[in-house]
């Protein structure tokens, strides 16, 4: 197994991004899903740069994307950018797509249960035959209740997979399976070669060792079902609003108001530079020492 991250938790350039990573002994990066923010040619060469990898994007379903909303508009719109996001992803050098089909932050459906399921299939179809043309894996990610009332756990995932075609895996994550999953190692022995992707985060979505997950367990789950794929972490380290606060948002961080608005809908903030570079740093050493 190999170690990455996603880098839409801070929003800097993203040569400060990959600089961290290749200093701190990453060996990928899961690029935000934002094409307009990241030109192929000007990408490929930082990422050449410092010797960090693609592995992929993840999508991100900010107000306005998702495959299950009822204006038929919108839903077009969200085919088009995932597959403006494989193109991306083809044109770095990546091998899969993470894709979350549903609105983060909309936690109750516009239509009934077998219509946005018929919208969801037949959007994620259109989007596979672009990622099937360009050698792109897409990976469907559960995310937990409070973010989505649409794919929640490991099962329903598959579900979606399965009516796709047999070709599309999944991607789970560690802090969500916390909240969803009865048994997280079994969810994942269940998923055995159709597990794509592993998100990084503990129980609290701070970096891996400070919450209560049992990690040793994890990776050794994740070795005995052949997981070869990449640790990909995505910790969201809560910015506290309390005068009891040891950790405060940096208020000089600048990027789209979308992006920002995103991170904060996750219970989060924008990091000080040191405090984000101290848990990067922190998340590597935790599982280089693991594995």
């Amino acid at each position: 197994m190999k170690i990455g991250m996603h880098n839409w938790m801070r929003p800097e350039p993203l040569e400060q991004t990959v600089e961290r990573l290749a200093r701190f002994g990453y060996d990928a990066i899961e690029i935000s899903g934002e094409p307009e923010l990241y030109p192929i040619d000007e990408t490929r060469k930082t990422l050449e740069k410092h010797g960090i990898t693609c592995r992929g994007s993840v999508s991100i379903m900010t107000e306005g994307r998702g495959l299950t909303l009822a204006d038929k508009y919108l839903r077009e719109g969200t085919i088009l950018y995932l597959q403006d996001c494989i193109r991306m992803v083809a044109g770095l050098g990546g091998q899969i797509m993470t894709t979350v089909p549903a609105t983060v932050g909309k936690t109750a459906p516009d239509a009934s249960i077998e219509q946005e399921w018929e919208w969801a299939v037949d959007g994620m179809k259109r989007v596979a035959d672009v990622a099937r043309k360009l050698g792109v894996q897409i990976a469907i990610e559960p995310i937990n209740r409070f973010e989505t009332y649409f794919i929640n756990r490991g099962e329903q995932a598959v579900a979606l997979a399965d009516a796709i075609g047999e070709d599309i895996g999944i991607c789970v994550d560690a802090f969500h399976m916390n909240i969803e999953e009865e048994d997280s190692l079994a969810t994942i022995r269940s998923l055995g070669k159709r597990l794509l992707d592993f998100h990084v985060a503990d129980s609290n979505r701070k970096p891996p060792g400070l919450g209560h997950v049992n990690w040793r367990d994890i990776v050794d789950t994740l070795k005995s079902v052949g997981y070869e794929g990449h640790l990909t972490v995505e910790f969201v380290n809560p910015v506290e609003r309390t005068i009891l606060a040891g950790t405060r948002a940096d208020d000089s961080a600048e990027g789209p108001a979308s992006q920002l608005k995103f991170i904060q809908d996750h219970g989060g903030g924008v990091l000080t530079d040191e405090e984000y570079s101290a848990a990067t740093k922190a998340s590597v050493d935790y599982l280089r020492a693991l594995l």
